[in-house]
């Protein structure tokens, strides 16, 4: 069978996530720096298996200071887990442009099965002639679960960062040669 590869075209993608801030309002952060490929037999979604990266020091929210923070072993740490990496095992045809992305994300180290909604956004030719598909993408975890256990409390004792993150890709995908399978 045919395999057909696709690598994310960085420039018309993006990757954030969104945490509650004092419990009354949400952060977005993203990263900036990020590489991914999908492989799968002829053009059949449900047969995709991808891998993700994201240079976590390339992550901005806007605030020098808290990416700062974000980046120190109260969160990411940077400097023994430079990298998110998602590893797709599975995917689910839920409808006509619906799909499940089941996986694994591994963060600080640690290895967690997670399950992304994924909306494909179509397939179309570009003006240089490239083949691409655009899909969005949304799941959630627990920061907890990657061993994020920062916690700081307000004054009237409410908790300042929840534990739920919201993860949100746009991600447009240019075809690579098509690998004929081999003859014997």
């Amino acid at each position: 069978m045919t395999t057909t590869k696709w690598a994310i075209d960085p420039t018309h993608s993006e990757i954030q996530f969104k945490v509650k801030h004092l419990m009354i309002s949400t952060v977005t952060g993203q990263f900036n720096q990020f590489e991914g490929n999908i492989e799968m037999e002829a053009e059949d979604f449900a047969t995709a298996k991808g891998l993700f990266t994201a240079d976590v020091n390339s992550i901005s929210t806007n605030n020098e200071q808290r990416d700062t923070h974000l980046k120190n072993s109260d969160f990411f740490d940077v400097e023994n887990h430079p990298q998110l990496i998602f590893e797709t095992e599975k995917v689910e045809n839920t409808d006509e442009e619906a799909y499940k992305v089941h996986g694994v994300l591994t963060m600080r180290g640690i290895r967690k099965n997670i399950v992304l909604d994924a909306e494909f956004g179509g397939i179309t030719k570009d003006p240089w002639g490239n083949t691409r598909i655009g899909f969005s993408l949304s799941g959630k975890i627990n920061r907890k679960d990657f061993g994020v256990s920062f916690g700081m409390f307000t004054e009237t004792g409410g908790i300042a960062l929840g534990e739920e993150v919201k993860l949100l890709a746009n991600a447009q995908f240019v075809k690579q040669a098509i690998a004929e399978p081999a003859t014997v």
